[in-house]
């Protein structure tokens, strides 16, 4: 084997040969070893379920840099099964097993078994739908759940029939669907978890380029009801939005024209991120000097808990009929209105705020 066959990727060192292995998730692994290192620095145990291993450069990465007592490293496929299990052997000697059976099957065996996990990892391709049900059957009362989707075409409203088949929601299409995505992901995850009374919640809401990631924490009591789970109407005339309770469905118009609303949900309304775990893991990156990760966990943090939606500076221009703002003075113009305002971290030309599109315009003008 030649030494141009090992990549490295934080303290990993691994082959990739026949396995997956996406370079441009690392952002995504990298939240997740910070979430796992606070996690058993908090709890003082770290047993991680990685339910589609491919290469194994996760499995890794818990263990030696988020400290794992214990990884099971599954995937379905078992022609990947020397690449794997040769990855882990190299670095972790005895604190691991490797499996190729189907997600389902596993955590359905997790659940049989009592055999719950203080990081369920659940890292697959296209929509994680058919798996949601099953994976919360293995992971403990107080330990984390992180998903992946990457099936934006559904949770943007470009496939509104998918997404009511695959997440019991309608998706519609406008400038923050990308953020939408992430709430109807949790919403989901959120109604299922009810169902089985208990509850989800979000430690952190990812989404990089195509990929949407949660990390959400089980809890013992559901979180969901109808201020936190409920729909998002947005006015295509004036470019608003605002939230829908239920008791409001069938008599809701823009409150800023009076024009109808286009009604999409379910979905999640509560905060995106815990502000207080984003702190935690961003002191640990400075800790590890990770500079791009605590930036990206700062900015998180200040969007954690503000409204569902963002505005996007091109929208802010266009309807404005006025250049472009510079997002950073804008940010602040609104701030001395005496409004919240932040950047966010689904798209680098939008902000959340407190503020309406109309007083964003204004606000834009004198900036």
């Amino acid at each position: 084997m030649n030494d141009s066959d090992w990549q490295t990727e934080g303290k990993a060192t691994f082959r990739v040969g026949n396995a997956f292995y996406r370079p441009a998730g690392q952002m995504a692994r990298d939240l997740g070893v910070l979430a796992a290192a606070v996690h058993r620095a908090d709890v003082g145990q770290l047993r991680v379920l990685d339910s589609m291993s491919g290469s194994g450069v996760r499995s890794l990465r818990y263990c030696l840099e988020s400290q794992a007592d214990w990884v099971w490293a599954n995937d379905s496929n078992p022609e990947i099964s020397a690449v794997l299990r040769g990855n882990l052997e190299r670095s972790l000697p005895n604190s691991f097993k490797v499996t190729h059976q189907d997600a389902k099957r596993v955590f359905l065996e997790c659940c049989d078994r009592h055999d719950f996990y203080d990081l369920v990892d659940v890292d697959c391709f296209g929509s994680p739908a058919p798996y949601l049900s099953f994976c919360l059957g293995a992971v403990a009362i107080g330990g984390l759940l992180y998903v992946t989707s990457t099936d934006g075409r559904s949770t943007t409203g470009h496939a509104p029939d998918a997404c009511l088949a695959l997440y019991g929601s309608y998706a519609r299409s406008h400038p923050a669907a990308h953020e939408q995505g992430l709430r109807i992901l949790i919403g989901s995850i959120q109604q299922i978890a009810a169902a089985q009374g208990l509850g989800v919640e979000p430690v952190f809401s990812l989404f990089l380029g195509e990929t949407y990631r949660v990390m959400l924490r089980l809890v013992a009591r559901p979180q969901l009801d109808s201020q936190t789970y409920g729909l998002l109407g947005y006015c295509h005339r004036c470019g608003d939005y605002q939230t829908v309770s239920w008791r409001e469905l069938g008599r809701t118009n823009c409150a800023h024209d009076g024009h109808w609303l286009t009604i999409g949900g379910a979905m999640w309304l509560g905060a995106l991120h815990n502000s207080k775990q984003l702190h935690k893991l961003a002191s640990l990156a400075d800790q590890w000097q990770w500079s791009k990760q605590s930036t990206l966990l700062n900015t998180m943090a200040e969007e954690s808990d503000l409204p569902p939606y963002f505005y996007t500076l091109g929208e802010i221009g266009k309807r404005g009929k006025l250049d472009i703002p510079k997002r950073s003075h804008l940010i602040k113009t609104l701030q001395t209105m005496g409004y919240r305002a932040c950047a966010s971290h689904v798209n680098i030309q939008a902000i959340k705020t407190t503020a309406t599109l109309q007083t964003c315009i204004e606000a834009a003008r004198h900036s």
